[in-house]
Parts: C-alpha cells; sequence; structure tokens
C-alpha cells in the first residue's frame, strides 16, 4: 500500500468533502481517503497495481479541484 497526502486547493465546505471522498474512494484500489478540509489536503492510502496516483489526482481534477 501507498499513502500519499496532496494539496488539493478550491475546497471550501462540506460538500466538497464528500465529493471527493466519494469519487476518490470508489476506485478501485483506494483503500481509504481522508479530507482535511482546514488545511487543503487530502490523504490517500492506495494500492499501486489497482490505481495509480495520476488517476487519483485526475479524479479529484474532474471534480473541480486542483491538485497542487
Amino acid at each position: 500500500m501507498e499513502k500519499v497526502t496532496l494539496n488539493v486547493e478550491g475546497m471550501s465546505c462540506g460538500h466538497c468533502v464528500k465529493s471527493v471522498e466519494g469519487s476518490v474512494g470508489a476506485l478501485n484500489g483506494v483503500s481509504s481517503v481522508k479530507v482535511d478540509l482546514e488545511n487543503k489536503k487530502v490523504d490517500v492510502e492506495f494500492n499501486q497495481a489497482e490505481v495509480t496516483l495520476d488517476k487519483i489526482k485526475e479524479t479529484i481534477d474532474d471534480q473541480g479541484y486542483e491538485v497542487k
């Protein structure tokens, strides 16, 4: 398992948290995702054999948020 913390801009409310956690959490290979709204960070634990970091970043981007 790989663990990463991503800096994500544009998240400002509870809906943002649900949107990111729901979309990333639905990816095959992602075992956990936690949004820290105050610090604009997203912690993700995933299996690199099943999903790439680029796919996770793309999924967050598709929700309208910018991964730094």
